[in-house]
């Protein structure tokens, strides 16, 4: 008879899950407060890489205001590690597109999707697009 493993596959992406977001660590408020002068607004930049920063827009105030937003978003981000960890160990890769319900008050549902890098752009879209064709048949109509 064969002994069982010591570990598992599930034991080793949990793992590297759990190593992943201890490196994560999300910076203060202060510490975004000290990048943002510098860092380029990405809705400015031009295509040589060049445009204007957070510093040259706004003053000591708005710096401030920013960077509590932004901490805010990092604070409420999603906990996706092991999503992350998953796709590598299995070779996939995430696309691009993503499917959304929304309601009056905002998103109801996201998918996000990831797949084996040889999979054709055709079906790549088909699956997408055949996912959204289907939820679409349940939702309510106006």
């Amino acid at each position: 008879m064969t002994p069982p493993p010591l570990y598992t596959d599930h034991d080793l992406r949990t793992e590297a899950a759990i190593c992943l977001l201890a490196l994560s660590k999300s910076p203060s408020v202060a510490d975004i407060r000290r990048w943002l002068p510098g860092a380029y607004i990405d809705s400015h930049r031009e295509d040589d890489g060049s445009g204007h920063t957070w510093g040259d827009l706004l003053n000591e105030t708005g710096l401030g205001k920013v960077a509590a937003k932004v901490h805010a978003l990092i604070e409420n981000a999603a906990h996706v590690t092991r999503w992350a960890v998953d796709i590598g160990a299995e070779e996939l890769e995430p696309l691009d597109s993503v499917l959304s319900m929304q309601t009056d008050t905002g998103p109801l549902v996201r998918v996000h999707f990831a797949v084996r890098p040889d999979m054709p752009e055709p079906m790549r879209n088909a699956l997408v697009e055949g996912i959204a064709m289907e939820i679409a048949k349940h939702l309510p109509s106006d």
